[in-house]
């Protein structure tokens, strides 16, 4: 399975998230490891499994902060490729080592204040129809 097949999942999430009230993270701690479980249960939430495959596990998460998409990879090379494809779509990622969450804004800095990571920006195509 290609890894960019699921890819409209998670521009779904990012449609149903809408705009967050985008609040400041204080400090960044250094980013977390581990499963998807494990980086879900930081983060208080009980993630609803999308895909269970080798090279991705990705599930859609909701917390106190709001909703997302977090996504666990099997390689570096894998979870480049899909954030590089995802980012097309637009959204906020917080990226860690072989991990992914995808949200708002405010859901991302807030994920970052537990999660740490580094914060990258997809590409907003609303601006170039025409």
């Amino acid at each position: 399975m290609r890894v960019t097949r699921l890819l409209p999942a998670a521009a779904a999430v990012l449609a149903l998230a809408g705009c967050g009230s985008g609040g400041e993270t204080k400090s960044v701690p250094p980013a977390a490891t581990g499963s998807l479980e494990s980086l879900a249960a930081e983060v208080k939430c009980k993630p609803n499994m999308q895909t269970d495959a080798d090279e991705i596990r990705q599930a859609i998460c909701t917390n106190g902060d709001g909703k997302f998409i977090l996504a666990t990879f099997a390689t570096d090379r894998g979870q480049r490729e899909w954030i590089n494809d995802a980012k097309d779509y637009g959204g906020y990622y917080l990226v860690g080592r072989k991990w992914v969450a995808v949200g708002d804004d405010g859901v991302v800095k807030a994920l970052r204040g537990t999660l740490g990571g580094d914060v990258e920006i997809g590409v907003d195509h609303h601006a170039h129809h025409g």
